[in-house]
């Protein structure tokens, strides 16, 4: 079920309404790297800013297989999929959408020199109450 108008309501309604999803990416000694993250679901995609230079980036260029999991133990919403890393300008649609959820421009550098990317994960396989789809 990577088709997110497949998903029950109340799962899209939760990638609508919930702030944060932990991203766990994977270091180069193989390790496990988990950090909740902003992010907006769109088009049948996970999409989360950060630095260039963060850790998460930085395992995605040697591995870009992740996987997302909303912050909810008792219902899980579980993703993974194959992050794509977007340099340069922001698809519109996906900085309007940060700005209305959180009132950020996911675009603007934290630090002066600093660069931001936009991640990109096309859901792959959903896992909803234990059970993947």
């Amino acid at each position: 079920m990577s088709d997110s108008e497949s998903l029950p309501v109340a799962v899209r309604d939760r990638l609508a309404q919930e702030k944060n999803v932990w991203l766990c990416t994977v270091r180069p000694d193989g390790s496990a790297h988990v950090t909740p993250v902003w992010f907006v679901f769109l088009r049948g995609s996970w999409w989360i800013g950060t630095d260039a230079s963060s850790v998460k980036v930085r395992n995605i260029e040697k591995f870009s297989r992740v996987s997302l999991a909303l912050e909810d133990g008792r219902l899980p919403v579980v993703a993974e999929g194959e992050a794509v890393l977007h340099r340069g300008l922001f698809p519109e649609e996906i900085t309007d959408a940060f700005a209305a959820k959180y009132g950020w421009d996911v675009s603007a550098p934290y630090t002066p020199d600093g660069d931001r990317v936009l991640l990109e994960v096309p859901v792959r396989r959903w896992l909803l109450a234990g059970t993947a789809q």
